[in-house]
């Protein structure tokens, strides 16, 4: 007995004090407080707007909600959930195409309305759980410090995703899986996760990218080909039904006043500085009037101090990275020592460079964006062994304060 019990702590050395329990029970007790905070109503958790489940515009009252509420509508009732989307002047098809969170909410709430919220919020809480658990096993395979994984864990998108009732915690659960397993070479494994991913959230798809990328540079034609085949026919097919049933793609496609990709490196940060079509809501953070969600649209004089602002958020947390990262994939192209993770940085970095000024815009948009190339990092660095970009790293811990102003200083 006393071995076994010698084995078991040699395994799972302080399994209560480690980083993926400790960000699970936060989050847990913090959703639980805004459910209190909101009369004990669970629906607090997917944030639902009266623009969109009462027809209700905002000239006339009506609040915006957030992204939560859509994976809410398509959980609660498949046949009706266009009907609320579209009220909202959103697109059905870009919401549905993230299908996985609703389908298994449905799965875990049995059926019933009342226990969606709930069921949201245990796959989230788990996902959220696993995916800091898989990102401490690959930090201790690199044998560094496992508690970098917090910078993952208390992310506001992953984090605050998982209050908010959105799919990312899930998505990158499954992407973190599929980077533990592209290790070990279980390519066609790895990409039957990924499949599942993109299918959570198609911003998955840039870690197949980035491995496709290793996977031509090294000429395995082979793999490459049935390694993307797995991990995108999954997600090709449902575009297919989704432009069947809905007449557009969801990818692509954008949500209410989505913008298209940049062409311009950055275009998206630019454009801020231009004002065009900047949208706010009074004091969701501490410091007043910063463009956050989508509520209002208005011209706001000092274009040039709200540009700033948004350079003190993004410079650390998008900027910066972005830029690190790419110059990192330089080298290691130049040199032609490409490696998988070097694909998965590529990849998740050149990406920012053109995302659209619509998620720009949106604080809490970009930061759950940007988790993907968070994610790259940190594996990259613990590969190198880069003890200085891995406590860097943990500055998107500091992201959570977000989700606190979010829920502290407005009432809903």
């Amino acid at each position: 007995m006393s071995e076994t019990r010698t084995s078991i702590r040699a395994e799972f050395p302080g399994l209560l004090l480690r980083p993926w329990f400790v960000v699970t029970l936060a989050c847990l007790i913090y959703s639980l407080a805004v459910v209190a905070m909101n009369n004990g109503d669970p629906l607090a958790l997917v944030t639902i707007g009266t623009r969109f489940s009462e027809n209700l515009s905002v000239e006339s009252g009506g609040t915006e909600g957030y992204d939560g509420q859509f994976v809410y509508y398509i959980a609660n009732d498949l046949s009706t959930a266009a009907r609320f989307i579209r009220q909202g002047d959103d697109v059905p098809a870009y919401r549905f195409q993230r299908i996985l969170l609703p389908a298994l909410a449905i799965v875990f709430s049995l059926g019933q309305a009342s226990l969606i919220p709930w069921a949201l919020l245990i796959i989230n809480l788990i996902a959220l759980a696993a995916g800091t658990a898989l990102l401490e096993n690959l930090l201790r395979r690199y044998k560094v410090n496992r508690w970098y994984a917090l910078g993952y864990g208390f992310a506001l998108g992953t984090f605050g995703a998982a209050r908010l009732s959105l799919p990312e915690p899930l998505c990158y659960a499954l992407v973190l899986g599929a980077i533990v397993l592209a290790k070990r070479e279980k390519w066609l494994m790895s990409a039957a996760l990924f499949a599942l991913a993109v299918l959570a959230k198609e911003t998955a798809l840039l870690f197949v990218a980035g491995y496709g990328l290793y996977l031509l540079s090294q000429k395995q034609w082979r793999t490459m080909i049935l390694f993307g085949l797995i991990a995108a026919t999954p997600f090709a097919l449902w575009q297919i039904i989704l432009r069947w049933k809905f007449g557009a793609f969801g990818v692509g496609s954008g949500g209410a006043l989505a913008t298209s990709f940049e062409v311009i490196p950055f275009g998206g940060i630019l454009r801020i500085l231009i004002g065009a079509g900047i949208t706010y809501e009074a004091s969701v953070l501490p410091f007043g009037n910063l463009p956050f969600i989508h509520t209002q649209t208005a011209f706001i004089p000092g274009l040039l101090v709200i540009f700033l602002i948004f350079l003190l958020l993004l410079t650390p947390f998008v900027i910066f990275p972005t830029l690190w990262a790419l110059r990192e994939s330089w080298k290691a192209f130049r040199s032609r020592a490409i490696t998988p993770t070097i694909g998965l940085l590529f990849a998740n970095a050149a990406i920012m460079l053109f995302v659209p000024f619509s998620t720009y815009r949106e604080p809490l948009g970009i930061l759950r964006f940007v988790v993907g190339l968070q994610i790259a990092i940190l594996v990259y660095a613990a590969e190198k062994r880069s003890g200085r970009t891995l406590l860097n790293s943990t500055i998107y811990a500091y992201t959570v304060l977000l989700i606190l102003a979010w829920d502290f200083s407005t009432p809903r």
